[in-house]
């Protein structure tokens, strides 16, 4: 039973002042396995101080001098990826195909953030201008639990690369995640104040950072109805802000696409992280010419992807993170039913001989058409629709009729015609034939799915402001 009782302000672990405590789980077996002191608004606004004080010498910090912190941040993460892999597998329960993703790339978003900066020109000329982007100020982060030690490394890698401080509110969810990064974080050695975390609820922490005067920007990764809130809140100081909030991805199998190749590849893409993410690719859209073919396919390719505790190298969907999260995914399979759509596989309850734990069946739909509950809202776990469309327009139509435009996926053999169909989809990032992540690319949304961008160059410049000399 772990008990996490501090939470990390001006480069020290501290008792919090707000005294509430939150249970933590392990969502395997549904057992209790820990609890979190939770921090409140006194504690949210020494985080704030602390930040403040350090920014003024931070801020004056020279590119290398920060490429060096980079460096040593990613070598203290690295040198502990089992144990931060431990931790992600038993809190939140991400099989190994995502942990050996996951982890190994909280380390290295240090690196690439580096690689950004040793190139990055914080002065440039713009006519008879001089031109400087200096640090922002202070940032706070709000963080989510589907990738908790991920998303800190790379909001944490980007605001050192910038010389803004950062104060960090983690979903209370994950703090047995949490505390394993910050103790190696703190091994870093940085300046006290650069970085501060704690642990509480986002109408209380979050609320904090959102509203504060001495705030100046807020990146958040979260739904699409707390960014609105976020907003909101800032709207007061105009804060800077940058959202990266749901999706509802479409992925499209074109009429010439090779099947054996492309189908798992589709079903990777929508089961990712067991389905709890924002860039699955949870609409499958497929050729109405070719839809008995791919429907046997991938009722045939699915049943390859196992449920189960992630414990097990074989299991590539594990269970949902809380018994809330459970109850929301089944309900949006009852949904599907009552809407009219069919069962390919999957369906209401655990997977066969799973009789405990957060376990859902890995599920997909078809004879679903754009308009329904399932196709339109984000389920947030491993649910997908099968849409049928007659020709290319039609397709593009369907994918961008969404509210949402974070990730989109093209599978085919026509690469340049790949590359033309791309630029008509209404997505912040669209990856054809499954390419792998590309840490210097722009990530963010389009339409609903947020508001700004990060990685490398785009995401550095988020935490600048550019100030013009004039002589």
């Amino acid at each position: 039973m772990r008990h996490i009782d501090k939470v990390y302000i001006d480069g020290q672990f501290v008792t919090p002042h707000g005294t509430q405590t939150a249970d933590l789980h392990n969502p395997s077996t549904e057992e209790k396995i820990g609890t979190v002191r939770l921090g409140d608004i006194e504690d949210a606004q020494a985080a704030i101080a602390a930040a403040k004080r350090a920014f003024p010498a931070f801020s004056r910090t020279t590119k290398a001098e920060r490429i060096e912190m980079l460096k040593t941040l990613s070598s203290v993460v690295s040198a502990r990826i089992p144990e931060l892999t431990e931790a992600m597998a038993t809190e939140y329960g991400a099989p190994q195909t995502f942990t050996r993703f996951a982890i190994p790339h909280a380390a290295t978003t240090f690196l690439d953030m580096a690689k950004a900066l040793q190139s990055y020109d914080f002065d440039r000329q713009s006519g008879q201008t001089r031109v400087r982007m200096q640090p922002i100020g202070v940032v706070a982060a709000i963080t989510p639990w589907n990738s908790n030690i991920g998303f800190i490394a790379s909001k944490l890698a980007t605001s050192i690369a910038a010389g803004t401080t950062i104060v960090i509110k983690p979903s209370e969810m994950s703090a047995i995640q949490t505390q394993a990064l910050l103790e190696c974080l703190h091994e870093a050695g940085l300046p006290k104040g650069v970085f501060n975390v704690v642990n509480g609820l986002g109408d209380v922490v979050g609320a904090e950072f959102s509203r504060h005067p001495d705030v100046a920007k807020v990146t958040f990764t979260g739904s699409t109805r707390v960014g609105k809130e976020i907003l909101r809140a800032g709207a007061e100081s105009l804060k800077r802000v940058t959202l990266e909030l749901g999706g509802k991805g479409p992925n499209i199998i074109l009429d010439d696409a090779d099947l054996d190749t492309v189908i798992p590849t589709v079903l990777r893409m929508g089961f990712m992280n067991s389905g709890q993410a924002c860039v699955a690719g949870t609409r499958i859209l497929a050729p109405a010419q070719r839809m008995e073919d791919i429907l046997m396919r991938l009722k045939m390719s699915a049943a390859q992807f196992k449920a189960g505790d992630p414990a097990d190298p074989q299991v590539m969907v594990g269970p949902m993170v809380s018994q809330k999260q459970y109850d929301r995914v089944q309900s949006y399979i009852d949904v599907g039913l009552q809407e009219g759509a069919a069962l390919l596989t999957g369906g209401l309850g655990r997977p066969q001989g799973l009789n405990k734990g957060w376990f859902t069946q890995p599920t997909i739909f078809f004879n679903v058409n754009n308009e329904m509950r399932i196709a339109r809202e984000e389920i947030f776990g491993p649910v997908l629709s099968v849409i049928a469309y007659h020709d290319e327009e039609e397709a593009i139509a369907i994918a961008n009729d969404t509210p949402y435009g974070l990730q989109s996926y093209l599978h085919g053999t026509d690469m340049a015609h790949m590359q033309s169909l791309a630029e008509r989809l209404d997505t912040g990032r669209v990856v054809i034939n499954g390419a792998p992540h590309d840490p210097a690319a722009p990530f963010g949304g389009f339409k609903q799915s947020g508001i700004g961008r990060e990685y490398g160059v785009f995401g550095l410049e988020a935490y600048l402001e550019a100030k013009a000399i004039l002589a």
